[in-house]
């Protein structure tokens, strides 16, 4: 498939935002409002970033953050349109438990996780939140979970096999009795 190439030759990301808050700190003359803003690029083909911006104006707070998730790109492994294996991640009370899906399951996910792993590529994955459900500690959770994935030749390079036998294992020549 043919990516969409800018003029200078660069991959088109596509933007999405995930989460606008309000956010005030007190001072002596009152209060000051802020405005955060999460967005989350990626190509659709394995490619993704999340980023956050804050600013007095919530258009300059939308382009922080996603000129923050250009610069906070990774690679993710995709094998048929899933993960390649189960993972479970952590940032700070946010859990996201991610199980590789069948084709034809779609992505069961929340929001702010579908936000992350449709912007991957992914098209089949079962997701579940197991603790906060904050929407930014969810996406950084759901970004840590996928940058933590290895592709089957990423492992069979550590273990120093081949690609069929991590998934088929390795005959040692042992017998089960």
């Amino acid at each position: 498939m043919p990516q969409n190439r800018t003029k200078n030759d660069q991959v088109e990301l596509e933007e999405r935002v995930v989460d606008i808050t309000r956010t005030t700190k007190v001072v002596g003359g009152g209060k000051n409002l802020h405005f955060r803003c999460v967005a989350v690029v990626g190509d659709r083909n394995g490619t993704v970033g999340i980023g956050i911006g804050s600013a007095l104006e919530v258009p300059d707070a939308i382009r922080k953050a996603i000129a923050d998730a250009k610069k906070n790109t990774i690679t993710v492994p995709i094998i048929k349109g899933t993960i390649p294996h189960e993972i479970q991640s952590r940032w700070t009370s946010a859990e996201i438990l991610m199980k590789p899906a069948a084709p034809g399951a779609g992505v069961v996910a929340s929001d702010s996780v579908r936000a992350v792993v449709e912007l991957a590529g992914v098209h089949n994955i079962l997701t579940k939140n197991l603790g906060s459900r904050t929407p930014l500690n969810v996406v950084r959770a759901t970004f840590k979970g996928l940058k933590e994935l290895e592709s089957p030749a990423d492992i069979a390079a550590k273990r120093d096999i081949k690609v069929s036998e991590v998934f088929n294992g390795v005959d040692r020549g042992e017998k089960n009795v």
